[in-house]
């Protein structure tokens, strides 16, 4: 479920858009189940807590016997756009709001990712659809969707150090506890929760794929309580909580702002973007963000930051830093621009790409583009052209090919980049944008920047 998709998979239900609001349109048993669920205590505990959505409701209209308008996160993220400590939070958010529904006697009716959203770095449950009563004999019909787009991607990053990002977007419903199983290997099976979780799971799915339902009528036989729930979703949620990552150094993960640049050019470069950036703005990208010190300077007007970088140590590192400091206004996602997410999922439509659900009206691209010339091969004008798509004002950074960071990225390959020089730069730009202002750092060596999309 998402804003921009619409819950077209939820029978109860389905969230539209309308003038940049959020509704839910719900069936009468949606609607029952909403009424139900307004009034329990852990709903609006959490609610008031900002772990789950501020929902209201408005006047009925055709077909739905209810309509919600829910509070409009301030950006739409994907899970394979967040590190490991993003999607073990969401995690335990997920896990934590089941633990206390079904104290009160309700229960979620799936375990995904997609169905939490952050603002900041605070995670927060956006489907109050996917919360129902809880039924006599029923288990979590969740768990092997969490395990599939949660735990097992956390394990193959702590266990393996396999990136989880790529298995999330290559295949949206996840990893298979038969994948997880080859992929974590036997020497895993002693690692916490791997074997229960994993191997036993692999074991049950195997002999129960072709019905679903007998396993839960089973378990139900069995004595599967709510009571024995709590308690394996508790074990669950501590091998979760167990489980750990620490981030290698690499290239960009030590890489701070001053490298190549004097004291005066350090000074010269804030002034800039802090001018550039003044007045109120809605939503800012800054792209290759590092350790967030111009995306800090952004959320001094903006209301909301999203602070984009490839390299997978460096935004986890900038996710517990901010987390340390607050939820705040800076949304950091791992976002390579080389290869951003697409439009995927069904008809294109479910999972959208970043411009078409969290649209900037500013842009800081700092030292990042030689990257995406040099580096990734897409030509000059191309540049301009998705610059000039984004629609918003922007602050650009030229760095010549001689500086000494662009000679690091040409040391191992032939110089065919003639249009990667200031002359052809400024070129692209001059019919895509208005230069409202521009400044030499390094003796002409990087050049900022401000820019204003033509008509």
């Amino acid at each position: 479920m998402n804003y921009d998709g619409g819950s077209f998979r939820d029978p109860d239900g389905r969230v539209f858009l309308r003038d940049g609001r959020v509704y839910r349109g719900l069936s009468a048993r949606g609607s029952e189940e909403w009424r139900a669920l307004s009034q329990a205590a852990f709903f609006k505990q959490a609610v008031a807590a900002g772990r789950i959505v501020r929902s209201d409701e408005r006047p009925a209209e055709a077909p739905w016997a209810l309509v919600l308008e829910h509070e409009r996160v301030p950006a739409v993220s994907y899970p394979y756009e967040w590190g490991f400590g993003m999607l073990q939070d969401a995690a335990l958010l997920t896990l934590e709001l089941q633990l206390a529904a079904l104290a009160d006697g309700f229960t979620l009716k799936d375990g995904t990712p997609y169905n939490v959203q952050f603002v900041g770095t605070r995670p927060v449950h956006i489907d109050v659809g996917s919360f129902e009563r809880l039924k006599a004999g029923h288990v979590w019909a969740g768990y092997r969707q969490f395990c599939e787009q949660f735990l097992y991607p956390l394990m193959l990053r702590a266990y393996r150090g396999a990136p989880h990002a790529p298995w999330l977007r290559g295949r949206l419903d996840g990893v298979s506890a038969a994948d997880a199983k080859r992929l974590l290997g036997l020497r895993a099976a002693l690692k916490p929760g791997v074997f229960t979780h994993v191997h036993l799971q692999s074991r049950l799915q195997t002999g129960h794929e072709a019905d679903s339902s007998d396993l839960r009528s089973e378990l139900a036989a069995a004595g599967a309580s709510p009571e024995l729930v709590a308690a394996s979703l508790s074990g669950l949620r501590e091998v979760v909580a167990g489980l750990g990552w620490e981030p290698p150094a690499s290239a960009w993960s030590d890489y701070g702002r001053g490298e190549h640049y004097s004291a005066g050019d350090l000074d010269k470069k804030d002034a800039f973007v802090r001018e550039a950036a003044a007045g109120k703005r809605r939503l800012a990208w800054d792209l290759g963000a590092n350790q967030g010190h111009y995306a800090r300077a952004l959320a001094e007007s903006a209301e909301t930051v999203l602070a984009l970088d490839a390299d997978a140590s460096t935004h986890e590192h900038l996710y517990r830093t901010l987390k340390l400091e607050g939820p705040g206004r800076i949304l950091p996602l791992s976002y390579d621009l080389a290869d951003p997410s697409p439009d995927q999922g069904w008809a294109g439509a479910e999972r959208t790409r970043l411009e078409r659900r969290a649209k900037p009206d500013f842009v800081l691209a700092l030292a990042v583009l030689h990257h995406l010339r040099l580096s990734a091969g897409v030509p000059t004008e191309e540049l301009a052209d998705w610059l000039k798509s984004l629609g918003a004002e922007a602050v650009v950074e030229f760095v010549a090919k001689d500086d000494p960071a662009a000679k690091r990225l040409l040391a191992r390959k032939d110089d065919r980049y003639d249009d990667w020089t200031r002359a052809a730069f400024e070129a692209a730009l001059a019919p895509r944008f208005e230069t409202l202002r521009r400044a030499e750092l390094s003796g002409g060596g990087r050049v900022l920047y401000h820019l204003r999309p033509k008509p």
